[in-house]
């Protein structure tokens, strides 16, 4: 069989392995700028008095999460970083092989025989969803052969990527991009 390189969408930004959803927190930190403010709304006079809300940017792929709707900074810090790690999942790629994909000992792991059963509010949503969509790019929006070589059937590839509506609606222009039907809901 020859070989066939993986194909890589311009409508993602390309990062070099491990995906930043992936890695630790501490040394996610490392690469992110961090601000902290105020902004209006409900919350009481707390929220208007003290900087509770925090902003974090991933200087290496640009992408930015908030956090603003606690009262807490320690509180809007957990969600801005658990925000940031499921837009990064969603829009960057790192380069997978499209035929010898060897999964992540967190993906052999959360498998359950051709089953992903994983919660969109785990903690490991994003690293899974980032593996998966990693391959469902590098083979051309092939949703049934990237699931044959994670392990898991076609509908629960499509399942876990439905969870999140951006990286649905990423795939499906993807596909139509590449001339396949989308996927349905």
């Amino acid at each position: 069989m020859a070989y066939r390189p993986p194909f890589i969408d311009p409508a993602y930004v390309m990062v070099d392995a491990p995906h930043p959803a992936t890695i630790d927190e501490e040394v996610l930190l490392k690469q992110c700028e961090i601000e902290v403010g105020r902004v209006s709304g409900p919350g009481g006079q707390h929220r208007n008095r003290v900087d509770t809300a925090v902003f974090i940017r991933h200087v290496p792929t640009g992408v930015e999460a908030q956090g603003t709707e606690r009262r807490s900074q320690i509180e809007n810090r957990r969600n801005a970083v658990k925000r940031l790690r499921r837009k990064l999942a969603v829009k960057v790629r790192t380069l997978a092989s499209r035929d010898t994909h060897a999964c992540s000992p967190l993906w052999a792991r959360r498998r359950q025989g051709n089953k992903m059963c994983v919660n969109p509010d785990h903690e490991d949503y994003p690293a899974l969803l980032a593996e998966g969509l990693d391959l469902v790019v590098a083979r051309r929006y092939d949703l049934a052969g990237a699931a044959g070589l994670l392990g898991i059937t076609m509908s629960q590839l499509s399942r876990l990527i439905n969870h999140d509506k951006g990286a649905f609606a990423k795939v499906n222009a993807g596909r139509e991009a590449c001339g396949l039907p989308p996927l349905r809901k």
